[in-house]
């Protein structure tokens, strides 16, 4: 959706505290002042993803090019590549269409970026019913606001970031119907409100438009002087280390073959496009077969819901002429 008015970052003069039970605790709940004169951070995911690119951001940005008219990324995720070139004025896109095929995180987007002094009230609030109570408490929130599932952007945006932060080692996983199913994850003071982030990343999506919907029709109107990243759900290298389930249906075979014609689309086109993904056979031979740029990075994955699953493993970057071009 495209962006309403830039948010205005304003003081806030706080009301007198009100003291609110929290099963067997009470806590007194006082509204987090956005700063006007604190100290701006760079721009940074705030949200934990599997998948995210934190620690490849070295890796892809020698292939981005330095002057992009419009950023585009079908598959946002925690936006770990938009943040760092939001971070820097010399690679700051003109404009982003930032896109995802889960709701509840465009949603979440949205409110970042329109409505952010409303979220960070709300995460104060939550985050002082959480840390007050003590173990039985803090589950019995946590799967409370699990179970729920709110209409009003607001509450969606809060939920989501609550539970990123609450649940076990911030997996994001839905179950066949659509709802969320991660267990609590019961860290001692877990960040629920990360307010300089919060406003970094509202800053920073203010030139962006933010859609729900699918990957072909959030790029389909790239051009030569734009930029195309995707990130998409992994091609699995195994049955037993697949994990795609960001949303309720599943990114399989099909989806892989469509977004191959989807990049070859944008090459025809002459997009400069750039992919992530992992390095099963189908996906090297695919796209070495049709002269693509192949490279191999190691990553390290750090979030799986069994810890003999976490560690590290090579990705893909797959990049064509165009980006080659442009990037050089």
């Amino acid at each position: 959706m495209p962006p309403g008015p830039p948010a205005t970052i304003r003081l806030v003069t706080n009301p007198p505290p009100a003291p609110q039970p929290v099963g067997r605790a009470t806590v007194i709940v006082r509204k987090q002042p956005l700063e006007a004169s604190a100290e701006p951070v760079p721009p940074r995911p705030f949200l934990k993803w599997a998948g995210g690119k934190g620690q490849l951001l070295g890796a892809l940005l020698e292939h981005v090019p330095e002057r992009i008219d419009t950023y585009y990324e079908p598959f946002i995720g925690g936006g770990a590549l938009f943040f760092a070139l939001a971070a820097d004025p010399a690679r700051t896109p003109r404009r982003a269409v930032l896109n995802d095929a889960n709701h509840e995180l465009v949603t979440a987007y949205e409110v970042v970026r329109d409505h952010v002094q409303a979220l960070v009230d709300r995460l104060g609030d939550l985050e002082a019913r959480y840390l007050a109570g003590d173990d039985e408490v803090r589950a019995a929130l946590y799967y409370a606001m699990r179970d729920e599932a709110p209409s009003e952007p607001l509450e969606v945006a809060a939920r989501l970031i609550f539970l990123n932060k609450t649940c076990y080692n911030g997996l994001y996983r839905v179950n066949r119907h659509g709802r969320f199913n991660v267990p609590h994850g019961r860290y001692a003071r877990p960040r629920i409100l990360d307010c300089p982030a919060l406003l970094a990343a509202s800053r920073a999506l203010q030139t962006t438009d933010v859609r729900d919907g699918d990957f072909e029709a959030a790029c389909a109107d790239a051009g030569p002087r734009d930029f195309v990243y995707l990130d998409p759900p992994f091609h699995p290298l195994s049955k037993t280390a697949s994990f795609t389930s960001y949303t309720k249906g599943d990114f399989g075979e099909a989806d892989q073959l469509r977004l191959k014609w989807c990049i070859d689309d944008l090459t025809a086109r002459g997009v400069p496009v750039m992919l992530s993904n992992s390095p099963h056979d189908w996906v090297v031979g695919a796209y070495q077969a049709s002269h693509y740029e192949v490279h191999r990075t190691p990553a390290r994955r750090a979030i799986n819901s069994r810890a003999d699953r976490r560690g590290a493993i090579d990705e893909l970057i797959v990049t064509n002429e165009a980006t080659r071009k442009r990037s050089a």
